[in-house]
Formats: structure tokens, sequence, C-alpha cells
């Protein structure tokens, strides 16, 4: 699941992957700006830190007891999900696309506009 979930993230236009914190997570960012990080917690799952709206957020955390506020992130606007099936990979692959049309939506129109139609 965890590579599915990596591959899902980097095939989105302008997607890079950085290791700013070591080599044991990753972090995906468009334009120098997360949104997605990738890490095992102390007990050794897997985690994945998405952008949300707020919203959306609540609802995700109320749907599934393996979504939960942002692990070191703001629990506003961030939800952490635990990769361990008990959310479908479909609904990572949504929440992943939520989080990159957030963070694609606040870069400047000029920036947006080469991402979405690269010459």
């Amino acid at each position: 699941m965890k590579e599915n979930i990596i591959e899902y993230g980097l095939k989105k236009k302008g997607a890079v992957p950085t290791h700013p914190f070591g080599l044991d997570s990753l972090v995906i960012k468009v334009e120098n700006r997360m949104f997605a990080l990738i890490f095992e917690n102390i007990a050794n799952q897997m985690i994945i830190n998405l952008k949300c709206d707020p919203v959306i957020a609540a609802n995700l955390r109320e749907q599934y007891d393996n979504v939960r506020p942002g692990y070191h992130m703001n629990k506003k606007h961030w939800n952490s999900v635990t990769l361990d099936g008990s959310v479908p990979e479909q609904d990572i692959f949504y929440m992943i696309d939520h989080s990159y049309d957030l963070v694609v939506k606040k870069l400047p129109k000029s920036i947006r506009e080469s991402i979405q139609n690269p010459s």
C-alpha cells in the first residue's frame, strides 16, 4: 500500500520527492510547498499527513478511526492517516488529490498555469 501511495503522489504534476527531515520520512512537494508527508511513527506504523479543508477533515475523522488531526501539523488543516489498510486506498488517493489541489490553488496564478499547462 505504501508504495502505491507514494507512486500516486509523485505522479501529480510538478510533484517532487524531498527528505528535509532525514531519510526516514518522505515529503512530497509541489513548487516547494508540501502536500504529503509519509513517515513511520514510534509504533512502527506508516503514516501520511495530508492537507485538508477543515470541514472535510472533521468528516473524515468521524468516518475513520485511523484518520486523526495532523501529527506535528496544524490540527485544523492537516490529517494524519495510518496506512494499515483500514482506510481504503482509493479514499487515500482522494485525500492526496484534495491536499494537492489545496496547495496548488494557493500558488501564484502564473505558477499554477505552468503546472497545469506545461509547455
